[in-house]
């Protein structure tokens, strides 16, 4: 890519967009645009293609995406794989049309069965069953990934699908039912430290800042109270999901960028496919090849807040899936591999956080 090129980055205030522009901005790339939701609505086809007849994108990141943890994509199944898929036949078809040079599609290790051989390499793709509280999800990341996939095999294009781990970061979504589990397990921990040493300034500052049902900074202590406890969060301590033994992988949102702003620059889709008859699985993980169990992250969390209540696991709520840790070794072979460890990460998202909602 040159520096002078046209860059349209999908989903830019989100966690994984707002990374990716700060990124390319420090790269020095001058020409990038970004358009909120009320901009430009992704899901409305025309809209999408008025924008691309207007801004003639040359190279294109595929940031945008309906997420959530594991209570919102088991809760809303039919607006996890409807929005997604719109989204993706929206600015993939536009992107085509319009003759983008390259286009990187962000899916997720979601992708993978629930007993995929760990640690998971790209070929685990569609060889068993996926797991069921998040399946609408990642059949709809799987159709973008097969559609960036045989675009380029019947066309010729160069769209290159990249598939993140966990991530976290600055702008993640820190909402208790819809976040995923770091953002989420942060922010109750953050909050039961508060009720529990009676800080009610920063409780309301923080409700303020992202409300709870309806619920913010200016109702009565009795309300947030009420709120709080339906989401495991009280003075006397902190209710998780699970029973805090799965495994998890997470890598700093930055650091994503920063590897898929090296696969655009460096990496086509012609190194991937390889020379089989049947080209398949040419997508690339993203992660760091580390992982985690639940528990240990939310006694991390506690050390780096300072919390010293009481956490709990509730086991009658779903664990999800048991163990999913990413094989990035095809990533680190072109060249790419993280450098941020998951107590640093923790302690810089806790210092964004406060500094966020102070």
């Amino acid at each position: 890519m040159n520096k002078d090129a046209k860059i349209y980055v999908a989903g830019h205030r989100g966690l994984v967009g707002s990374a990716i522009l700060k990124n390319l901005q420090g790269k020095g790339y001058t020409r990038l645009t970004g358009k909120t939701r009320s901009e430009l609505d992704l899901m409305d086809a025309a809209a999408v293609r008025r924008f691309f007849d207007e801004e003639q994108p040359e190279y294109v990141f595929f940031a945008a995406a309906h997420v959530g943890g594991i209570m919102a994509n088991n809760t809303y199944r039919a607006d996890f794989i409807y929005n997604n898929l719109q989204l993706q036949q929206n600015v993939i078809g536009e992107s085509f049309r319009h003759h983008v040079k390259k286009l990187l599609f962000l899916g997720s290790t979601c992708i993978y069965p629930r007993d995929a051989k760990q640690p998971i390499r790209e070929d685990e793709l569609l060889a068993a069953p996926l797991e069921y509280t998040n399946e609408p999800y990642a059949i709809a990341k799987i159709a973008g990934l097969k559609m960036c996939e045989s675009f380029n095999l019947q066309y010729g294009t160069n769209y290159i699908a990249v598939m993140p781990t966990n991530l976290y970061g600055p702008n993640d979504n820190f909402d208790l039912e819809r976040s995923h589990v770091l953002p989420a397990m942060l922010r109750k921990i953050h909050l039961a430290k508060c009720l529990q040493e009676e800080d009610w300034k920063t409780v309301k500052a923080d409700l303020d800042k992202r409300p709870v049902e309806g619920i913010t900074g200016s109702s009565s202590k009795e309300e947030i109270q009420r709120i709080l406890s339906n989401y495991g969060i009280t003075s006397q301590g902190v209710e998780l999901w699970g029973t805090g033994k799965p495994l998890r992988e997470f890598l700093w949102s930055e650091e994503m960028a920063d590897a898929c702003v090296f696969i655009m620059e460096h990496v086509d889709f012609a190194q991937l496919k390889g020379t089989n008859k049947e080209i398949r699985n040419c997508h690339i993980n993203i992660g760091t090849g580390k992982e985690i169990s639940i528990k240990a992250l939310a006694d991390l969390i506690a050390r780096t807040v300072n919390y010293k209540g009481n956490i709990c696991f509730n086991s009658n709520k779903p664990d999800g899936t048991l163990r999913k840790l990413t094989d990035p070794s095809k990533l680190n072979a072109l060249g790419w591999r993280h450098r941020i460890e998951i107590n640093e990460g923790v302690r810089r998202m806790y210092e964004w956080y406060s500094t966020f909602n102070g």
